[in-house]
């Protein structure tokens, strides 16, 4: 990195700290809360709404089941942030992190049910027959009807163009620098081949839009998800006389300040919960607004149905696979700490994974090369349509082909500063997402009162979808 990028990433850092304060910790976590409150606790409809998700519900109108809504959310999400984003939040927050990390997964089920729920209610539809939504149609159509339209329509242009420019970042250059990084470490193969393969690889699936994409996300999601488990599992049997000392860890650490010793760093309760929360956001995005512009494209009765299936997003994400790989990492630093002093994000994962004899390299490597292309994949969508908000139709193609080449961009440079400018913009989405939902908190009650609570979920919603040009 040159001085003028080190010097950039030193501000950029700061400006991060203050994103990622107090502040933010409080409204993300209070509104996982408040809204995990106002639906009287709807993680315990997780069943439910896992069975839902594997229904099909072809009568209604969209563009995907909501089965390949929930594949193409969970692409996005199911990520470098569930492997490099643990080890890094452990690394320096300490094991305790893993908690913090958890317990958003849990409460921000509420939220990612929130989030669908709006997107389905304020989707529109473009003359061609095309569904649109997410945040910024919530934002302008919802806000905008309650709290007046000039507001509304600014909030969600402020949305967008965050959403569209942190695509290139959390959704694209960081999963293509994580693929080519693990690839050469590896195998030995020179970045810029990794980088014109992925690249190639990623134009054939963009180019033919979200049914494209869902239809690789539907099979390629479930097949990487259960890969990637099992190695866990595998090393959790190989550790099994260091999980109990490292679940107390874990709890221990969540809520009381420690000195630095038995292979972990000394970290703050404020620490621990900055960087667990972080995590837990950038890999399971519950309140950052991504997720719902996929399920404002499903096939879906009515709002609710779609909101619980979003939902499970976040329980296999962050309930999961996070929880998963943060007992793997904290009893694999217990185990043999010397062996693992020092290392963080890809490097600390990787050390974990060399207790799987032979493998377990090449366990890693395919599940982090699946994970971050599917991410690629997803996050492709949600750019695309924000720039579509912004700038209509017409954006669509450029964006594609800009979407491909900053792909090989981003396996052949480094990233520190782009991975700081990330977390930066993700705190900058989540405000206005978390905005509308907390001021549409009302509208989330009412639609769950009439679809959930009155036992409606196979009644077909009344809501007319607005119908745009494009």
């Amino acid at each position: 990195m040159g001085e003028f990028a080190e010097t950039l990433n030193g501000y950029v850092s700061i400006v991060n700290g203050w994103v990622w304060g107090p502040v933010m910790l409080i409204l993300l976590f209070g509104t996982h809360v408040i809204l995990t409150i106002r639906t009287r606790v709807i993680q315990t409809h997780i069943f439910k709404a896992i069975k839902l998700s594997v229904t099909k519900d072809t009568l209604a109108e969209g563009d995907i089941s909501q089965f390949g809504a929930l594949t193409t959310a969970l692409a996005a999400t199911i990520g470098t942030g569930n492997i490099v984003g643990v080890a890094t939040a452990v690394a320096v927050g300490g094991p305790g992190a893993v908690l913090w990390c958890w317990l958003t997964g849990v409460v921000g089920i509420a939220t990612k049910y929130g989030e669908a729920l709006l997107a389905v209610k304020y989707r529109v539809k473009t003359n061609d027959g095309t569904m649109l939504g997410g945040p910024m149609y919530a934002l302008e159509l919802g806000v905008g009807e309650k709290y007046g339209k000039s507001f509304g329509r600014i909030c969600g242009i402020i949305f967008a163009l965050l959403a569209g420019i942190a695509s290139f970042g959390i959704g694209n250059m960081t999963q293509g620098n994580s693929i080519s990084g693990m690839v050469q470490n590896n195998f030995h193969v020179p970045n810029w081949i990794t980088g014109l393969v992925l690249a190639v690889l990623t134009g054939v699936v963009v180019i033919g839009g979200v049914k494209s994409i869902a239809t690789i996300c539907e099979k390629l999601v479930p097949l990487m998800a259960f890969f990637y488990i099992i190695g866990c599992i595998a090393i959790i049997c190989i550790n099994r006389a260091y999980i109990l000392p490292a679940l107390k860890e874990i709890f221990s650490s969540a809520f009381s300040a420690r000195a630095a010793g038995g292979g972990f760093v000394g970290a703050s309760v404020i620490t621990a919960a900055r960087y667990g929360i972080a995590r837990g956001l950038f890999s399971n995005e519950s309140g950052l607004g991504s997720a719902p512009i996929a399920a404002a494209a499903a096939q879906t009765r009515n709002p609710v149905r779609q909101a619980l299936v979003g939902m499970t997003g976040t329980f296999w994400d962050t309930v999961i696979v996070c929880a998963l790989t943060g007992i793997v990492l904290v009893s694999s630093i217990i185990k043999d700490p010397v062996a693992l002093e020092g290392l963080s994000g890809g490097d600390l994962t990787s050390g974990a994974f060399n207790a799987i004899p032979g493998v377990g390299p090449i366990v890693l490597t395919i599940g982090l090369i699946t994970f971050a292309w599917s991410t690629i994949l997803g996050w492709s969508y949600y750019g695309e349509r924000a720039w579509e908000y912004l700038l209509g139709k017409k954006a669509i193609f450029p964006y594609r082909v800009l979407w491909v080449l900053v792909v090989f961009v981003g396996c052949v440079t480094a990233l520190d500063l782009v991975w700081n400018i990330a977390d930066t913009l993700n705190a900058c989405m989540a405000f206005p997402n978390l905005i509308s939902l907390l001021l549409l908190s009302g509208v989330i009650v009412s639609e769950t009162r009439k679809y959930l609570w009155e036992d409606n979920l196979d009644t077909n919603s009344t809501d007319v979808i607005p119908q745009i040009k494009n």
